[in-house]
């Protein structure tokens, strides 16, 4: 026993002498513009400006509907909140200078990689509203339009300036979830050391105050947009527009949301899987060093992947669902209420703002439910983090459900149908329902704790080709549940709405629709707590590279690679809980396209015949258009781990010293090879996506003026767009659930199981886990961003292909 401990003292002794010393990965410390430009001011000065700004903000709720009013008071209490959050997890210790040296240097990458990848998608943001901007000045205008005498230059520079404030605040949302993650993760490494709850504490924490910081920012972005129209416009006043058409005005808000997340989930991602997968098929397979081993040259690269790819991304996503779901939702809302002639629409309307104010209340008091020990010099047994995490899951739903049946009363009562709000109310608890089903299936095909990545993980021990088969029939399985639950949800929400009791002057029931966009409203009711999981996840994976590259004691590690296994999971629930609401979002945006070109076209436009050739050829391309992203932003991370697996080779025979501790490695080479590929290979998939519908709408436009088929654009569109999004379901849960299911494969056996670490079952996970990482990391967050995005951009297109 002293032999062994002696062994130990003298490892640590020795790793004491080797060189630890992180690189600085920018000339200067950095801050945004907008930070450095408030530093400067004064703080009397400051104070007066965010005083003259709350008023202004409280000025026009009031002018709008105290429905808004109440939206900016939650907000801005939520905001309050997640700044509490923040002070209280940077107040916790960073630990000791070996940890604080390797968090510097992973904030140094992120944030360098950060500041390069938006000035490039601002550029290309720029560029995009320029187009914007000629197309709508040369476009039709819908009938109401030009009735409330809104010209083609103003409604040009309204979709412009609602576009170019979607990107900001998307681009702000992506800024803030890397901004936590790279300050918590040593916080949680240093937590780790003295009890497992309390890091998990950290790690909720840290995701919760960027989760009620994206949410809160997409509420309150449109609900700024939309009283900012309403006074400005004079909405509902004699002569003007009519407030059952203001929504349209904002759907370039979510064009930009979409717009920035797609480039942000593609570079992110490239950035996070190019690294990862290079570094481990040299560390770990060539080399056999463990995983977040100091002596890999690319480990700072990969750490500083999971806040770009998996914090930033995954922010800017979300912002994005929630923002595109509220525009349809408000479009469906504002259609229903006009065909059914309700006196006072502003309920229909203004109801997903309400939801989601609601969402950030319930959400704060989940994320506050979880608490640490009480005495952390008490050494309490580890607790399962996943039973922990779904306590809290569980008490969101119940508040979920008791706040939005009284939403429903309070904004969708109308003497019209007085049952109305029940039946609504029943399509939200559907929404629940199914987004507590999205995560629960995940959860089964994603949890080592349950079969299917336990079968995987024997199917390791037979082979590398046997572990490849068992997860590709795993991630092809795994997408018979879902739709079997989003099939269930849709019709049952049509047919709740349905029956509602509101119908159109001709007596024909016309809730349908909006049944659904409450549904997805309701799978979208704790959307902040489900994206404090997420968020969760990078955090926990980062704290344990922080710990291994440390090298700190064992019980240490156990406490990190138990949280990371969990964050595995939850990565892996919350995209199955994106692509569920991707599926009903990208409905609803369906639906409001098809009600946008029949009030441009002042035809009838509800059905599509894909019997036409042209349409079906559309459905076709919209298929193929998922296949070639796909296939596309797998080659860009294979690409981008080519680059990595050969610096890392290259400096392992430079410099031999590497493996003994005697030589240092260059981490910040792979870093800048790493940054500079993504930035490169993101172009191309990324300007497919936004370039696609955009041509096929106007090449068949042109084809329908000469063949005599009117609409024949807004159409083929239509199929595209029908065809892109059931194929990007079935594609996205594919390589989400596959990839999360080879991830935790490898985690099981690294938990001791089928021999261990160092086994041949272990170096058969190790292949899947880099064959899934593009695969869940990559392609399969940036398809149901893609569908969302094909939707947005056909909505704000959608008077030029006519």
């Amino acid at each position: 026993m002293m032999m062994d401990e002696d062994v130990e003292q003298a490892s640590l002794m020795s790793f004491n002498d080797r060189p630890r010393a992180f690189p600085n990965m920018r000339s200067k410390t950095y801050s945004p513009l907008i930070f450095r430009i408030l530093r400067k001011l004064n703080v009397r000065v400051v104070s007066i400006i965010l005083l003259l700004c709350f008023g202004a903000i409280f000025y026009m709720g009031a002018s709008t509907s105290p429905i808004i009013l109440f939206v900016f008071i939650v907000c801005i209490f939520s905001f309050l909140l997640s700044i509490y959050l923040t002070k209280w997890v940077l107040a916790k210790d960073e630990g000791p200078p070996e940890m604080v040296q390797i968090s510097d240097a992973i904030r140094d990458g992120a944030e360098g990689f950060f500041r390069t990848q938006y000035s490039t998608i601002s550029k290309m943001a720029i560029l995009l509203a320029f187009v914007i901007l000629c197309i709508y000045l040369f476009r039709s205008l819908t009938p109401q339009q030009e009735a409330a005498g809104l010209g083609r230059a103003m409604s040009a520079y309204i979709t412009v300036a609602a576009f170019l404030l979607g990107a900001l605040c998307s681009g702000i949302a992506g800024y803030v979830g890397m901004w936590v993650s790279v300050r918590a993760n040593v916080r949680v490494s240093s937590a780790a050391r003295r009890s497992a709850r309390e890091a998990l504490q950290i790690a909720v924490r840290a995701g919760g105050f960027s989760a009620l910081v994206v949410v809160g920012m997409a509420v309150i972005g449109i609900a700024i947009l939309y009283s900012t129209f309403y006074v400005w416009l004079g909405v509902d006043s004699p002569g003007a527009m009519s407030v059952n058409d203001l929504p349209l005005l904002l759907v370039g808000y979510g064009f930009g949301a979409s717009f920035v997340a797609l480039f942000a989930q593609l570079g992110g991602g490239i950035y996070t899987k190019g690294a990862d997968v290079g570094a481990d098929l040299v560390g770990k397979v060539e080399q056999g060093i463990p995983e977040d081993d100091p002596r890999n040259p690319a480990v700072i690269a990969d750490l500083v992947g999971d806040n770009v790819g998996d914090c930033a991304a995954r922010g800017a996503d979300l912002f994005e669902s929630i923002a595109a779901e509220i525009i349809s939702a408000m479009i469906l809302g504002g259609t229903m209420a006009k065909k059914c002639k309700i006196e006072d629409p502003s309920g229909f309307i203004l109801f997903p703002l309400v939801v989601h104010s609601f969402d950030l209340v319930i959400s704060s008091i989940g994320i506050l439910s979880i608490k640490g020990t009480r005495d952390a010099s008490v050494k309490s047994p580890v607790e399962d983090p996943m039973a922990v995490l779904q306590k809290g899951y569980s008490l969101t739903i119940i508040l979920a459900v008791l706040t939005f049946g009284a939403s429903t009363r309070w904004l969708l009562y109308t003497e019209q149908a007085p049952s109305a709000w029940f039946s609504f109310a029943l399509c939200g608890l559907v929404g629940i329902i199914t987004a507590y089903a999205f995560v629960w299936i995940s959860k089964y095909y994603t949890d080592y704790k349950h079969e299917p990545v336990r079968t995987l993980a024997l199917a390791s021990s037979t082979g590398h080709g046997t572990n490849i088969i068992a997860g590709v029939s795993l991630g092809l399985e795994s997408t018979a549940l879902p739709v079997l639950v989003i099939s269930v949800a849709i019709i049952s929400a049509y047919w709740l709405g349905n029956t509602s009791g509101l119908v159109d002057e001709n007596g024909i029931p016309t809730g349908g629709l909006f049944g659904t966009a409450v549904a997805t409203m309701g799978m979208l009711s704790t959307a902040a707590y489900v994206l404090t999981m997420d968020m969760f996840g990078p955090i926990a994976d980062n704290a344990g590279g922080i710990v291994e590259m440390s090298q700190q004691p064992e019980s240490v590690r156990e406490i990190t690679d138990l949280l990371d296994a969990v964050g595995n999971t939850t990565k892996a629930t919350t995209k199955g809980f994106a692509i569920g609401s991707a599926a009903l979002a990208s409905f609803l945006l369906f639906s409001a396209y098809m009600d946008e070109v029949s009030a441009f076209a002042s035809v009838s436009f509800k059905e599509v015949d894909i019997a036409i050739p042209e349409v079906f050829v559309g459905g076709l391309l919209g298929s193929m258009l998922i296949f070639l992203f796909s296939a596309w932003a797998c080659a860009a991370v294979g690409r981008t781990a080519q680059e990595v697996v050969n610096e890392v080779r290259r400096q392992f025979i430079e410099r031999p010293g590497i493996m003994e501790y005697k030589e240092k490695p260059d981490y910040s080479r792979c870093v800048a090879i790493v940054a500079s590929a993504a930035l490169r290979e993101m172009i191309k998939p990324g300007a497919l996506a936004i370039a696609s519908p955009i041509v096929v709408g106007l090449v068949f436009r042109v084809l329908g003026y000469y063949t005599g088929q009117p609409l024949l654009g807004a159409k083929v569109v239509a199929s595209m767009l029908m065809f892109a999004t059931v194929s990007g379901i079935l594609m996205a849960l594919f390589l989400n659930t596959a990839g999360g299911a080879w991830d935790n494969a490898k985690k099981y056996i690294e938990t001791g199981a089928l021999g261990g670490k160092g086994s041949e079952a272990h170096k058969a996970a190790v292949t899947g886990d880099t064959v899934g990482d593009p695969f869940k990391d990559t392609a399969g967050p940036s398809i149901h961003v893609l569908i969302k995005m094909l939707a947005t951009i056909t909505l704000v297109m959608a008077p030029v292909f006519l």
